[in-house]
């Protein structure tokens, strides 16, 4: 049995941002390169070196705006493109990036939250919203179910996932946690369903709210989980295209 790895995404600012790949490298207990590399602290939110959790940081259950931000890396710089606001390139880590980073997101960030206090780097396991080095594997049957119970097409990157597998049946990525995959050169084990939140109600293309995912999934299936997280046990090349197998 074996199924097609369909798309690749990265996300280099953490909720801010999503970029689409046609292959990359992966790496033995990292997440995707340069995915949720950095992380935009809120006011309030936990300082210090490490993982800390996605509460501490701006992200698109706070301001579903964000939802809408378009990301491309180009060597060390991000290009952000938002539909409401002027293009812009930053640096992370050079003088001045912050500031124009927060400056840009204000004007689509809800003035009622906690405003950007920080650009933070994140650790080698990265940012995700589980404290291991995660890579995101989902299911593009799962996509089109819960599109057809909501009455809509749903656009993937509301999960601002890494890995979307075609061929499984609906939900079938379920039955994968607790087993090793094979994608191209690289071996991933599946650990656990990933819990949504509320970014997965806005609209990638408006970033406005418009459809109630997490309760179609509790009517529909009785969870709000959709998608699996993975860690990459064995190093290797990935690419749109390749052969899924479980190992």
């Amino acid at each position: 049995m074996s199924w097609t790895l369909a798309q690749i995404w990265r996300h280099p600012i953490k909720g801010i941002g999503a970029e689409a790949l046609g292959h990359v490298g992966l790496h033995i207990d990292r997440p995707l390169p340069r995915d949720r590399a950095w992380a935009v602290l809120e006011e309030g939110g936990e300082a210090g070196e490490g993982w800390r959790s996605c509460r501490n940081f701006l992200r698109g259950a706070k301001g579903p705006s964000l939802m809408a931000v378009r990301a491309r890396i180009e060597d060390e710089t991000i290009h952000l493109s938002h539909p409401d606001r002027p293009d812009l390139a930053v640096t992370p880590g050079t003088e001045g990036a912050a500031k124009a980073l927060f400056d840009w997101l204000r004007p689509i960030y809800p003035a009622d939250r906690n405003q950007p206090a920080a650009l933070v780097r994140a650790p080698e396991m990265g940012m995700s919203d589980v404290n291991f080095a995660s890579v995101s594997v989902l299911n593009l049957a799962s996509l089109r179910a819960l599109g057809q119970k909501l009455g809509q097409d749903l656009d993937p990157r509301r999960f601002r996932g890494n890995l979307w597998l075609d061929g499984l049946a609906p939900w079938e990525e379920f039955d994968l946690v607790g087993k090793r995959l094979k994608i191209g050169a690289a071996e991933l084990d599946v650990i656990e369903p990933i819990t949504r939140c509320r970014a997965t109600e806005a609209n990638p293309e408006t970033g406005r709210r418009d459809a109630a995912v997490l309760a179609a999934l509790e009517d529909g299936w009785g969870h709000t989980d959709f998608g699996v997280y993975a860690m990459v046990r064995r190093a290797g090349r990935v690419a749109i295209g390749d052969e899924v197998t479980r190992t």
